[in-house]
């Protein structure tokens, strides 16, 4: 029976594919080349994320099928989300990437019941025949767990990525109290460090000077690509009042004590929802001692 739903799964397999063959619209000539400008940006995008790919590891057969999957869900009007373009962006991880492991993710899953129940099957216990939903489910949570691993990340370092750009403004600050002037400030300011938030700005600040582009320009276009409004404020700042140092650094000093405090308040937030989260732990433990304490009397009652 097992060999029965192995070949017929391999040539259902086969029957879908060829199906797909068959119905896979042609792509006209301005469509392929719309596409074929999209993977060239964004594999100019990849590569200016030299500050998240120096610890990150990522197998080329994983991306050619991830490839695969992009190009198979662009060519069907179905792009990736913007916000999740942001978090991969974040966190320094290829959209291929991404796709091949929500994929695998949902294969895993779907195979996943028929592994733990053929062994239950072979002792008689269960039947062969593995619901239909149960595969749906488990490939629908396989597919899942990449992504909530990613939101999860991003959260974490576009947080310590606020906490950088708060040392970032006020070390701006300090060297604009130097005589410096602004970009000759943000240049200096990003070298203090190698962390990879700064590694990222001082990239792109880089990538401004050698463009052409203002340093301004630059860090709102950054603040963009990783969903962090402190850079777009900043950059609209700098935009306004360029040209006056003293009001530059006031503006500075005050959006990085605003950002400390803000930072604050979310860590007190954060530290009392965890108490709360241990006094409910707490009180459910109370009710389980007092319910073993009073069961046994009860129950003599009632007997």
């Amino acid at each position: 029976m097992t060999l029965i739903m192995l070949a017929g799964a391999v040539v259902g397999a086969g029957v879908l594919m060829a199906a797909w063959l068959v119905v896979q619209p042609s792509t006209s000539g301005p469509v392929a080349l719309a596409l074929l400008d999209a993977r060239l940006a964004r594999g100019r995008r990849e590569v200016s994320l030299t500050a998240d790919r120096r610890h990150t590891e990522e197998s080329p057969r994983m991306r050619r099928f991830g490839a695969r999957v992009d190009d198979l869900l662009e060519s069907q009007g179905y792009p990736l989300p913007r916000k999740l373009v942001v978090d991969l962006g974040m966190v320094g991880q290829s959209r291929e990437m991404f796709l091949a492991r929500t994929a695998g993710g949902a294969l895993l899953g779907a195979v996943l019941p028929n592994a733990v129940l053929v062994p239950w099957a072979l002792l008689g216990l269960v039947g062969f025949a593995i619901p239909l939903w149960l595969v749906l489910l488990g490939a629908l949570i396989g597919g899942l767990v990449p992504y909530s691993q990613l939101r999860k990340d991003a959260q974490e370092k576009r947080r310590a990525f606020r906490h950088m750009v708060s040392a970032f403004l006020d070390l701006v600050a300090m060297n604009l109290a130097g005589g410096r002037g602004v970009p000759e400030a943000l240049q200096a300011a990003s070298t203090v460090s190698d962390s990879w938030g700064m590694v990222r700005i001082r990239d792109t600040l880089e990538a401004a000077r050698l463009q052409g582009n203002t340093p301004w320009a630059a860090l709102g276009q950054l603040g963009e690509e990783v969903d962090v409004d402190e850079l777009r404020d900043l950059s609209a700042a700098l935009a306004l009042v360029a040209e006056d140092g003293a009001k530059v650094r006031d503006s500075l000093t005050a959006r990085a004590s605003s950002m400390r405090h803000r930072e604050l308040a979310d860590a007190e937030a954060k530290a009392e929802e965890r108490s709360q989260s241990m006094l409910i732990a707490q009180l459910v433990l109370c009710a389980g001692f007092l319910l073993f304490l009073v069961y046994p009397a009860v129950a003599r009652l009632l007997g």
